[in-house]
């Protein structure tokens, strides 16, 4: 097992009115694990805590009840212990990259944050062509590119250090519907190229059972349904029967 989370609730305070706090459950008694190299799907509704419980598998936050192990470490302890072998790409690219730095910045980053100086120029030019980008963005700025040439650009910089193990949290959804694919398309030649493990975070069962080997729908906070993406026609629960109900195939070569 790659990620074990066990047990996990979270709860934040909220204004109860004055001089009350009262505490509102966001995620109770979460369970799941991810197996090396496999793609897993989280999905779940706008306040379901999808993306806290990718906070707290990341390190970002801690569980209130429950852990989170890597290969048999507290994720805390693993992350200590493998420099640039965790990355997440994030929804809004324009504000996870500095506007300042130029692409060849923006790439390298990770790599000089692990010590690694050695030929940089030349391995973010061939990460420039890996997410088929041309090497001339190599010295242009954020406001430069278009939402699409941006999300490669983050993904590039997420596969820099080839980590063991990226979070997609909501990665695609800002793009246009033909953006997504092409971005979707990108992330599978990935996943076939490289030795990584994916939690790939949406609320688009579309998006997700075209990239994911398994998927687990979360709602209100809880972990209602877990299926490989093959045999989602046996959904049970009703939340995730009314997703597959949307769903319509996308142009992406899935193996």
């Amino acid at each position: 097992m790659f990620v074990s989370v066990k047990n996990v609730s979270k709860s934040y305070n909220k204004d109860g009115g004055f001089l009350i706090k009262s505490k509102k459950k966001i995620l109770e008694d979460i369970n799941l694990q991810i197996n090396k190299s496999e793609c897993v799907g989280l999905i779940g509704e706008s306040g379901s805590g999808k993306s806290t419980l990718s906070r707290i598998i990341l390190g970002l936050e801690k569980p209130e009840q429950g852990t989170v192990e890597i290969e048999g470490e507290s994720i805390s302890k693993w992350i200590k212990q493998n420099k640039g072998n965790m990355s997440v790409v994030f929804q809004d690219y324009t504000t996870s990259v500095n506007p300042q730095f130029t692409v060849g910045n923006i790439i390298g980053e990770p790599l000089i944050a692990v010590g690694e100086y050695k030929d940089v120029d030349n391995r973010i030019h061939v990460l420039l062509t890996k997410v088929g980008l041309p090497h001339s963005t190599f010295h242009k700025y954020p406001h430069e590119l278009s939402g699409g040439q941006l999300q490669r650009v983050c993904i590039a910089r997420a596969i820099a250090t080839e980590p063991k193990f990226i979070v997609l949290d909501e990665a695609i959804s800002s793009l246009d519907v033909s953006v997504q694919a092409q971005i979707l398309q990108l992330l599978h030649e990935l996943k076939d190229d490289m030795d990584m493990t994916f939690l790939f975070v949406a609320h688009d069962l579309q998006a997700v059972a075209n990239l994911c080997d398994r998927i687990l729908f979360l709602y209100k906070g809880k972990i209602v349904e877990e299926l490989p993406s093959a045999e989602l026609v046996h959904a049970q629960h009703p939340y995730a029967k009314k997703l597959l109900t949307s769903v319509m195939p996308l142009n992406i070569h899935k193996n």
